[in-house]
């Protein structure tokens, strides 16, 4: 049985974070409000979790499920090394709504799906996100909906989707911009866009020193 919390209020903020936390490092799922959509997700460092999180989404190993933190700090534990671009995208856009694909740190122990060693990592900017990313540490989080169906921009759309599967939903109102994060790789020898969102190529070309067209490109 599911439990909605409604994190407007203080004192169900409040115990809907213990819940969340709970639940996350007991293996179980919890879906969560972000700056861009609802997530759903669970500690990243547990693979059954993990596994049960694709199959309440009813999706494949081959997409595997990104990151999210809590802090600037904690990309330097998980990945093999912050480059440059990474750095300055980071002190951009973070928290926020981009997301960078990195080669992950060999010695992490996870299993995320086939993710080819590398991890996509994001910090969001949403006061219930991060509460709860500091509290559980990373957690793997993908957007809280079955595969093939709309994203959820409202706690009742995720649980609409999800229902009993997802042991916490904390509900942080309507996503404020309802929109995907912007997906950058940066595991190649050039940085390029693989999904274009809540952060323009333009930003991202501005700060990096790079032509928008040439972000967009593909291999």
């Amino acid at each position: 049985m599911s439990v909605v919390f409604d994190c407007s209020d203080p004192s169900e903020r409040s115990a809907g974070l213990s819940a969340a936390v709970g639940a996350a490092r007991g293996g179980r799922l919890v879906v969560l409000p972000t700056d861009t959509l609802y997530g759903i997700g669970c500690d990243a460092f547990d693979s059954e979790a993990v596994s049960s999180l694709l199959a309440a989404k009813n999706r494949g190993r081959d997409m595997p499920v990104p990151v999210l933190v809590g802090s600037w700090q904690t990309v330097d534990g998980l990945v093999r090394s912050v480059s440059p671009q990474a750095r300055e995208l980071v002190q951009s856009f973070w928290p926020g709504g981009l997301s960078l694909v990195v080669e992950q740190a060999p010695s992490l122990a996870w299993d995320l799906g086939d993710t080819d060693a590398t991890v996509m990592i994001r910090m969001p900017l949403h006061p219930v996100a991060i509460e709860l990313l500091r509290e559980v540490g990373p957690m793997a989080v993908s957007s809280a909906n079955v595969s093939g169906q709309p994203p959820a921009t409202t706690v009742g759309a995720a649980q609409d989707m999800l229902g009993d599967l997802v042991s916490v939903y904390l509900d942080g109102g309507p996503a404020a911009k309802a929109v995907a994060s912007t997906i950058v790789d940066l595991s190649g020898i050039t940085p390029r866009i693989l999904r274009e969102g809540a952060i323009s190529a333009e930003e991202i070309g501005e700060v990096l020193d790079m032509d928008p067209d040439e972000l967009r490109a593909r291999p």
